[in-house]
């Protein structure tokens, strides 16, 4: 840049202070000291009464809200075994886990459990079949649904296994 540019610029630009502005400047900062320098305190939220927590006579919140059964031991049977010629369902194809009890329908001759998995929710009898280890619907409730498995014990033939599917709370 040519020096001669660069020096007037550098005037034009100290020129436009001048005293008039300094002498604002000044006055405005006199003002602003002399302001009073207290702060109020601000006034204290109105609180309640004290909550004490008690958790003793409340549920564990990492806990079901369910009922809780205990299945059936499993009992191995020499002449308990899966029917080989038996058309499957389509609920066979799925894991048992990932069906959840959602409700129950009954009528003056039976009683239907609703469960919730692949495909949507499903209503079931007693004697219906579901999951990959020939389960079969054996006791519906209001709560909960047993479930009889047929597991392989190696050689010595299959094991029955109950499992409990529980009503699933706010469902």
């Amino acid at each position: 840049m040519n020096r001669g540019l660069w020096m007037a610029s550098v005037l034009a630009a100290i020129s436009g202070c001048s005293s008039d502005s300094a002498e604002q400047v000044a006055s405005s900062a006199t003002s602003t000291l002399s302001l009073p320098s207290t702060i109020e305190p601000a006034a204290l939220p109105d609180v309640g009464p004290a909550f004490i927590y008690k958790a003793a006579g409340l549920r564990d919140p990492f806990r079901s809200s369910a009922v809780e059964l205990v299945p059936r031991p499993a009992v191995a049977r020499a002449q308990v075994q899966p029917d080989p010629t038996r058309g499957k369902h389509f609920l066979e194809g799925f894991a048992l886990k990932q069906f959840e009890m959602v409700g129950t329908l009954s009528n003056a001759g039976a009683s239907f459990v609703l469960l919730r998995g692949p495909g949507g929710v499903h209503r079931l009898k007693v004697g219906d079949y579901l999951g990959r280890n020939d389960g079969r619907v054996v006791a519906v409730g209001e709560r909960h649904v047993e479930v009889i498995e047929l597991v392989p014990e190696g050689e010595e033939g299959w094991l029955e296994r109950s499992r409990i599917l529980a009503l699933k709370a706010h469902s």
